[in-house]
């Protein structure tokens, strides 16, 4: 079965340089730095390692597997390697998951891409100059409240995602991630080696790598396989359509490995500069999601140079969001593009279409929709549930069964042909036994803890 649009990445680079900005998005920039903290720091980091490499790496090398085997959107291609092993075609429903957990995610996510972009219109007009916390509290409170400001920079960003997709493979998706990741890497270490110099960087230093081993716990434990797992972005669907674009001469498994390293890398960079800048001033690290809109202006406001930092903050912030949203919505476009037939041009203006209409919902759900509850959730919380405590981990532990039990061995065998037979069994002993009861766990405890105190 051939690829919806017939297209390739023209090299590895390419290839990395899209999944990295797949897998990298705003949640790591904030959240995986306060979840080290809160944690353990190092100790939290090591746990955290050894979940990317244990759990995350196996499932995301099965994903791209899938992905360059069946040649097609991941129900396509799902339904194509379960008839190569003689399996029921039934299969491609975990594709199917993983596409409607990329819509349902990016409906949300545009949203918050949308903030953003906002963000970094305040930080070149006004660099948040004599802001202090009330008014960053007030400001970013007038921001919920503005529907068509909200609805305008939330179409902005699905204006400039939608243009790479329409652009295609090569001259759309290709030559955006060329420029616009080498240019988060160099924001990142420029502002990380700002706050080097201008103070809070030991604290920062000691906040997230020194390790306290009191806090492991099943928790912790927890919080680190679900942050592997999640800041990788599996089984959203979007690794296995960049990997059914893969050519044959690429290794699964060392881009695999790439890909998570760099993951991991631009996370502790984050905290880097987003800690530094925090305790410097005497702000509060455990802000959560206010941490970027909320807490970091009164820190701009400042700091030295802080004009400009906001701006190359947001704009590396900007990066994150614009790329993560690319590999959503090819996900879905390309299944609209080998389901229905249509050109790339016009199934890309549908599906961007669709998710700005949904994202309306998204939007009201900050203000006019905000008592509007089913289960006790809004919208925006519904949406986040059902992607994240269900879809994302039953996705995950579909593909590992499936790769794990049902596909030939022989098939893995053959696309992961560059590892040596200890490396390879040490993968799929991972895929089979490993992984599954691992995620398992997650869904299990994922549910059971967002259900508590639910009036459902």
């Amino acid at each position: 079965m051939a690829v919806a649009s017939g297209e390739h990445w023209s090299s590895r680079f390419t290839f990395l340089m899209a999944s990295v900005g797949f897998a990298v998005g705003l949640g790591n920039i904030w959240r995986f730095p306060y979840v080290t903290g809160e944690n353990g720091g190092a100790a939290f980091v090591i746990v955290y390692l050894a979940c990317a490499f244990f759990i995350g790496v196996p499932v995301l090398i099965a994903e791209l597997m899938i992905g360059r085997r069946g040649q097609g959107s991941p129900p396509q291609a799902m339904a194509a390697v379960a008839k190569e092993s003689q399996r029921s075609r039934r299969w491609r429903w975990v594709g199917g998951m993983g596409l409607l957990a990329a819509f349902t995610i990016e409906i949300v996510y545009a949203g918050v891409v949308g903030w953003v972009l906002w963000y970094l219109y305040k930080a070149i007009s006004t660099g948040f100059v004599g802001i202090d916390g009330a008014l960053a509290n007030a400001e970013f409170a007038s921001v919920l409240d503005d529907n068509l400001g909200m609805l305008f920079w939330t179409l902005v960003g699905l204006a400039i995602t939608g243009l790479i997709i329409f652009s295609g493979v090569k001259s759309g998706i290709e030559r955006a991630v060329s420029i616009m990741m080498p240019l988060m890497f160099m924001l990142l270490l420029g502002l990380a080696g700002y706050n080097y110099l201008a103070g809070g960087f030991d604290q920062a230093l000691e906040y997230l790598f020194t390790p306290d081993f009191s806090k492991i716990g099943p928790s912790a434990v927890l919080a680190a396989i679900g942050q592997a797992f999640f800041s990788i972005s599996v089984a959203m669907g979007g690794m296995m359509v960049y990997g059914s674009y893969l050519p044959r001469s690429v290794s699964i498994s060392q881009s695999a490995l790439i890909v998570v390293c760099a993951d991991m890398l631009v996370a502790l960079l984050a905290g880097l500069v987003i800690f530094p800048a925090v305790f410097n001033y005497g702000l509060d690290p455990a802000a959560g999601a206010g941490l970027i809109f909320q807490t970091l202006p009164v820190a701009f406001a400042q700091m030295p140079g802080g004009h400009l930092f906001s701006i190359l903050f947001f704009l590396m912030l900007s990066v994150a969001g614009i790329t993560s949203m690319v590999g959503l919505i090819e996900c879905v476009n390309s299944w609209v593009e080998g389901r229905f037939g249509f050109g790339r041009h016009r199934s890309s203006m549908i599906v961007v279409g669709a998710v700005a209409a949904l994202s309306v919902l998204s939007i009201l759900s900050y203000n006019i929709l905000s008592s509007f509850n089913v289960c006790g959730r809004n919208f925006n919380d519904s949406m986040d549930f059902f992607s994240n405590q269900i879809l994302l981990p039953l996705g995950g532990l579909a593909i590992a069964v499936f790769v794990g039990w049902a596909m030939k061995r022989s098939a893995s065998r053959d696309e992961l042909s560059g590892l040596n037979s200890s490396t390879f069994g040490v993968w799929y002993f991972l895929i089979r036994f490993v992984v599954p009861p691992a995620l398992a766990i997650i869904f299990v405890l994922g549910i059971s803890e967002s259900l508590t105190g639910s009036i459902c």
